[in-house]
């Protein structure tokens, strides 16, 4: 045993099996010489182990003396001196007196290395364990090795009057749940101990307000190196059918009538959920990737911007104006058994259309659904299958799922370039290919799902090697471009044209804007509202030219409307190129900015590299499209908040972050982003009080079922309820479909509200609004079981308008 002297502090960790990445950054003051090697001489700690066979493992036994001072120190149990932590679980002890040393052992002590350290210089346990393997990933150790964890949890926001993210609609607000939205984590550790994360939400996008919160929160459970704004991805798949409301900044809440803390704390609390239920499950596994097109699942909803691209360039893609090429990871563990999976394919989430109140996944979801239902079996509860399958989104900029495309109500297709009819814009609307948009998310996500399942048995190329990363926080508002050594362009502080409020033909908006419009004119009552929000400069104006300035958001006082201060982060997983992008990405604008960070990689002598875009990424910054279709100002170019030369700029960035991580680099961290949580608003009245009617009570049925069916009808029943904004029932359900054991007479569940064959549906009953009628719709697949169902409402009701208490029912 040795004893380390210091002048204060009395530091001592046992590091072992899957704690030993918990470690935090500790500096000790030394002041004698040794080496790893002078304990290893005197224990056996370090034996050699064997490797068996192709992925095999070591296996290293060993046993040293950690008996501790025999007077005067507090015994460890009763009385916990130092602060637990939540998962892992760790513990600080501090005193005043002698540190008692490293007892490392079991699968980390045949990593240790002989490492020469001076005990009369500061040095902190990072520093040993960057020139150690301490944290190989077994089987694979020492060439490509991995370890992966992944993870699943409930991001369902409130199912009742709170407006929904996407389509920027007052009137589009929750009232029900069609299924339940997910965020999906995947955790991959290298040889060295390098860590990184991916997460991938049912959510519209990633606000910066979640991933500032995210990581604060993982750094109050993990420490403060672990998990940070370095290593940490979250994208968004861009469902348009979720709660929104959670932004920080003014521009992304007005519908929603400001800040809404439910849907907030839903979409945070679910991602950091998700990531420590990953980070638990961590082992040694391998992946591979595998790609594939897939035909008549997107098209191009802006074909006459795409058209304003060199025609030479667009020569170069023979898929036409969209990307059709999947890629899909499988992800097993070291026994080969399934664990994860994870496709990339650009498509909007807005098959459920600008009419739904139903929280939904659409089409991204509902291929996850598939998938996870296809692994874990469709007799296991959704919830508690290991296996997680994540859809996520890559460059869909400009990229529909309603494959029918954009026509007018007499069926002639619309303006072209102007996406109108008879010169309005609100009657030009896109269809997808089903009956209706149930059946259009249906076969848009099933096709997703078809494609991810094939490449996923296919997959073959197996991704290897080293975890790294670099991300940087970037003034957005003014950076100057340089390419090939010349100025070509400066970004400029946020603002949005005209175009941006016609919509798309995906939702349409109204107050006769229409896209394609750059007219520096403009509307004489639209320009008063802008100049009152704000009136741009001539500075700005030339700035973002030809774009006809509607709001200068990025000008507000005396917090602009929109972020400005903006993250780029690449991270690498073996050869696979992960671009967190902070929003979308054109169809074009994604493939110049792979081009680029591929001719990075390709120069330093990789040519094998897998460069992915990862859209709505860190946090939302609208849309980015190319210079050229910039000229255009459909809604995509308008919506390019830092002008025309956006894709210029993150092209030059992610070239210098790619760089910088090939040649072991650090990049500066940036400015950093304001946090704006105590300045928030909300102007959404809460539930004041749910009743029923006199003799009712929570959970009667107001219309009861009829007693026989047959396969494939759609049952009905109603119930006297109570708001679900009193609990959002995360990770639980209100209902239950069930069915008796003929034997037992016992009651499965086989079906909750997450299931795609039911739907949950709000509605007040009253003229104050304090009685509610909660519908529930079961569609019966036609291969259910003859027998005895029942069907069952949960919730919470607020009894006492002066009292905060729920009571379940």
């Amino acid at each position: 045993m040795y004893k380390y002297r210091a002048s204060g502090v009395l530091l001592c960790f046992v590091l072992f099996g899957a704690l030993a990445s918990a470690v935090k950054n500790i500096p000790i003051k030394l002041n004698e010489d040794f080496t790893i090697d002078d304990v290893l001489e005197k224990t056996s700690l370090f034996s050699s182990g064997a490797f068996a066979g192709d992925g095999g493992i070591q296996i290293g036994v060993g046993k040293f003396d950690v008996t501790g001072p025999a007077a005067e120190t507090n015994m460890m149990g009763y009385a916990m001196p130092g602060e637990p932590v939540l998962s892992p679980k760790m513990y600080k002890y501090r005193a005043s007196g002698v540190l008692l040393c490293f007892a490392l052992f079991g699968a980390l002590a045949s990593a240790v290395k002989n490492i020469p350290i001076k005990l009369n210089e500061d040095f902190t346990i990072d520093d040993v364990l960057e020139k150690t393997s301490l944290f190989s990933s077994g089987a694979f150790a020492g060439n490509g090795g991995i370890q992966i964890g992944v993870g699943k949890f409930d991001v369902t926001g409130p199912a009742a009057e709170t407006n929904m993210m996407g389509y920027a609609m007052p009137g589009q607000r929750s009232a029900g749940i069609h299924t339940r939205l997910w965020s999906r984590a995947f955790v991959f550790v290298d040889d060295n101990g390098n860590r990184a994360v991916y997460v991938s939400s049912d959510l519209c996008m990633t606000m910066q307000s979640f991933k500032m919160t995210v990581i604060e929160r993982l750094q109050q459970i993990f420490g403060p190196t672990m998990y940070t704004h370095e290593n940490v991805l979250l994208s968004g798949i861009h469902t348009h059918s979720g709660p929104g409301g959670y932004s920080w900044y003014a521009l992304y809440d007005i519908t929603s009538l400001g800040f809404s803390e439910q849907s907030f704390e839903a979409a945070v609390n679910g991602i950091v959920q998700a990531i420590i239920i990953a980070h638990g499950n961590v082992k040694s596994g391998r992946i591979f990737a595998d790609v594939g097109e897939l035909d008549n699942s997107n098209i191009n909803r802006s074909p006459s911007a795409y058209l304003a691209n060199p025609a030479e360039e667009r020569a170069l893609y023979p898929q036409g104006d969209t990307d059709k090429n999947m890629t899909t990871l499988r992800i097993v563990d070291a026994d080969n058994t399934d664990m994860a999976a994870i496709s990339w394919f650009p498509v909007h989430c807005t098959s459920m259309n600008n009419t739904n109140h139903l929280i939904s996944g659409d089409n991204k979801g509902y291929a996850s659904y598939l998938f996870e239902r296809q692994m874990n079996g469709w007799d296991t509860p959704f919830v508690n299958g290991s296996f997680v399958a994540a859809f996520a989104q890559a460059n869909e900029g400009d990229v529909s799922p309603n494959t029918r495309g954009a026509k007018c109500p007499d069926g002639r297709d619309c303006s072209m370039n102007s996406s109108t009819c008879n010169g309005k814009n609100e009657q030009c609307i896109a269809h997808g290919p089903g009956v209706d948009m149930f059946d259009s998310t249906r076969i848009i996500g099933q096709q997703q799902y078809d494609m991810a399942y094939s490449l996923y048995k296919s997959a073959n190329t197996e991704v290897k090697g080293a975890i790294n990363y670099r991300h940087m926080f970037v003034d957005m508002t003014n950076v100057t471009v340089v390419q090939d050594g010349k100025v070509v362009g400066k970004t400029c502080r946020a603002a949005v044209g005209y175009s941006f409020a016609a919509g798309t033909t995906d939702g349409p908006g109204a107050f006769d804007f229409v896209q394609d419009d750059n007219k520096t004119s403009g509307n004489p009552f639209w320009n008063f509202i802008g100049d009152f929000v704000a009136k741009p400069t001539q500075e700005q104006i030339d700035c973002h030219a030809p774009k006809p300035i509607l709001l200068d958001v990025g000008q507000v006082e005396p917090i602009p409307w929109s972020p400005y201060i903006i993250p780029v982060q690449i991270v690498t997983v073996g050869q696979l190129v992960l671009l967190g992008v902070p929003g979308e990405f054109t169809t074009m604008s994604g493939r110049r900015l792979r081009n680029t960070v591929q001719a990075v990689f390709e120069a330093a002598g990789y040519n094998d590299t897998i460069v992915l875009v990862c859209g709505l990424s860190n946090t939302y910054t609208h849309y980015i499209t190319t210079f050229e279709e910039y000229q255009d100002q459909r809604y995509e170019g308008a919506s390019t908040i830092f002008g025309p030369h956006s894709l210029q700029a993150y092209q030059m960035l992610f070239s210098q972050l790619a760089s910088s991580l090939l040649e072991g680099r650090s990049v500066p961290p940036g400015p950093t982003p304001p946090d704006l949580s105590e300045k928030v608003v909300n102007f959404n009245p809460p539930v004041i009080v749910d009743t029923h009617p006199i003799g009712g009570f929570f959970g009667k049925v107001y219309q009861d079922v009829n007693s026989s069916y047959k396969k494939g009808d759609e049952v009905t029943v109603v119930f006297y309820g109570a708001n679900p904004r009193n609990n959002l029932m995360t990770a639980s359900t209100f209902l239950t479909v069930e069915v008796q054991d003929e034997d037992t007479q016992q009651w499965s569940v086989i079906l909750t509200d997450l299931d795609w064959d039911t739907r949950f549906l709000w509605k007040k009953h009253d003229i104050v609004g304090s009685e509610s009628l909660n519908t529930i719709i079961w569609t019966m697949d036609p291969a259910t079981p003859t027998g005895t169902y029942r069907i069952r409402h949960f919730g919470y009701s607020k009894n006492d308008p002066v009292s905060e208490k729920m009571t379940p029912y």
